[in-house]
């Protein structure tokens, strides 16, 4: 993969902007993890006669507390650790972000094995460090499997070549945000980390499309616009039929009715990547505001945190985080560090030159993300 071209000027209205986006992606999306995380295997029936007729309307209890986060989220912050270590490894004259993606990933991975951190592996960055990350919440099959050892899958030769699970979408956000990259290569790095563990054509096209939608978003596109964008994209892809034809189921329920869990469902449960991407975009498409796009995007029987995850990503990548209902903010598990990885990636992308170059760098900013 090439580097981008020119680096973006960033006035300082624009950095804040940028950075309200990406605090608000990432929070979004862990809140909308949280809602789903305690009802995820339940059918629509079980939600409605275990929290009334409209399902729930906050957090619910799920491993041991409240607002509780999911694998999603795990593997979306990994996703943002290893964006921000491509860059900054950049300036020894390596560049190739899906290796850098692939070994945070590989770092996950030990999150959901090992007992905690292993403080004597200082290349590993501060990410790596946090023990609150050290939980298994359900991981799917796929992701672990695929990460089980160092070989890096590809397009070319994936991991799980028939596997088009959802765990391909929940996690490619990040790169949207990327926006001082082409559209063209935002999707592209998506569709080849997304290949390091899903090698199905829709598992990992549709994690391009969900990036490319991002990416629309994070510039200040509509979210109309930012899905037009990606079908243009996924047009010109072998294999796109069933990420285009979810699309566009979720473009034409916009039309049908009012928004309703059942209309939800007529776009599947959210288990595949083109099923989670179709229903996150409806409910994002559909949304009042936040909190009633987040609901609708988990109330359902089928994934619901992985669909809640990416609506809230994509309502958040909108809106900025100061939309997020403050309530399911202050509840949220490890908020603290997800604010505290935001801030590092939107600094890297609009301040990098200014924190590390060829010749000087911070050793701050190296020891939180370490070159090796």
């Amino acid at each position: 993969m090439t580097a981008p071209g020119s680096d973006v000027i960033w006035g300082r209205v624009e950095q804040q902007d940028f950075r309200s986006r990406v605090r608000g992606c990432l929070l979004g999306g862990a809140i909308g993890d949280a809602l789903g995380a305690g009802i995820e295997f339940d059918s629509l029936a079980a939600i409605r006669a275990a929290h009334g007729a409209v399902g729930v309307t906050g957090f619910v209890p799920a491993y041991g507390r409240r607002g509780a986060i999911t694998d999603d989220t795990q593997m979306t912050l990994f996703t943002v650790d290893g964006l921000i270590r491509a860059h900054v490894r950049r300036d020894t004259g390596a560049w190739h972000p899906p290796t850098d993606v692939h070994a945070a990933y590989r770092r996950w991975a030990a999150t959901q094995r090992d007992w905690g951190p292993d403080e004597r592996k200082k290349d590993d960055g501060w990410l790596a460090h946090e023990e609150w990350l050290y939980a298994r919440r359900a991981p799917g099959n796929a992701c672990v499997t695929g990460l089980a050892d160092d070989r890096m899958g590809t397009v070319e030769k994936p991991k799980n070549p028939d596997s088009k699970g959802c765990g391909t979408v929940m996690r490619s956000a990040p790169f949207g945000l990327l926006v001082g990259w082409e559209p063209a290569l935002v999707f592209q790095l998506a569709v080849e980390c997304a290949a390091q563990t899903h090698g199905h054509p829709t598992g990992y096209l549709a994690a391009g499309a969900c990036a490319a939608i991002v990416h629309a978003l994070a510039r200040g596109e509509s979210l109309d616009h930012g899905v037009q964008r990606a079908l243009a994209q996924l047009a010109t892809r072998p294999g796109h039929e069933e990420t285009t034809d979810a699309l566009k189921r979720a473009l034409g329920s916009v039309r049908q009715g009012m928004p309703s869990a059942e209309r939800v469902e007529t776009l599947g449960e959210g288990w595949t990547a083109e099923e989670a991407l179709s229903i996150a975009v409806y409910c994002a498409l559909v949304a009042e505001d936040v909190q009633h796009g987040l609901l609708l995007a988990v109330n359902h029987g089928g994934d619901s945190d992985s669909t809640g995850s990416v609506c809230g990503q994509l309502l958040g990548a909108i809106h900025g985080e100061t939309a997020l209902p403050p309530g399911w903010v202050a509840e949220l598990e490890g908020r603290a560090t997800i604010l505290e990885l935001a801030d590092d990636f939107a600094m890297e992308m609009t301040q990098g030159p200014a924190l590390h170059t060829p010749a000087v760098s911070s050793p701050a900013w190296l020891a939180r993300y370490p070159r090796a």
